[in-house]
């Protein structure tokens, strides 16, 4: 486990009832003593891109929760900083923000890459101190974020791959069940 910073990622206990954050991973964009802010990973919407920003229209790009706050805002991440300017690097080679009306223009143009950028409707927020009081409690296991976790194709294996990616004392967790009363 690491400290949490820029490009941390925070993979859920496995028994972590929070309803938000059950069997989720986040891709920290920030973190400091003011409080800390990312994305869920791995949480699809059955909504398109194209159902939010309506210049898109039929240009169906997947989008996903990126957490409880502010749910009407729409965030991205991405691995295109020569071609989507402003974005902030959180970890190398990927950026958070940027540019969006770029990004509607590359999209419109058929010149974005889909499998290099990842839109989030709403972040995942944590007030003054909470997140390390929560990874002190062991709702979280840390480790650095990796560009192939936060981009995986499949978004329903993202929290086993992303234990798998730590030491194996953590991998038998995968196995768990959700609920150990109901073993």
């Amino acid at each position: 486990m690491i400290e949490p910073e820029s490009g941390t990622l925070l993979i859920s206990d496995p028994f972590l009832r929070d309803p938000n954050f059950m069997r989720t991973v986040v891709i920290l964009c920030e973190h400091s003593p003011k409080g800390s802010f990312g994305f869920v990973l791995n949480r699809p919407f059955e909504q398109t891109l194209d159902e939010f920003v309506p210049e898109l229209e039929g240009y169906m790009l997947p989008v996903f929760y990126g957490g409880p706050v502010q749910p009407d805002t729409l965030h991205f991440l991405h691995r295109l900083p020569k071609l989507i300017p402003g974005g902030q690097q959180i970890l190398k080679g990927v950026f958070w923000g940027g540019d969006f009306n770029k990004v509607i223009e590359l999209v419109q143009n058929n010149e974005l890459p889909p499998d290099k950028i990842k839109f989030f409707l709403g972040y995942s927020g944590w007030s003054e101190g909470q997140l390390d009081e929560e990874i002190t409690a062991k709702s979280w296991l840390t480790t650095m974020g990796k560009s192939s976790l936060i981009f995986h194709p499949d978004a329903g294996e993202v929290w086993r791959d992303a234990i798998h990616e730590m030491d194996d004392k953590y991998h038998p967790i995968v196995n768990y069940p959700i609920d150990p009363q109901l073993n």
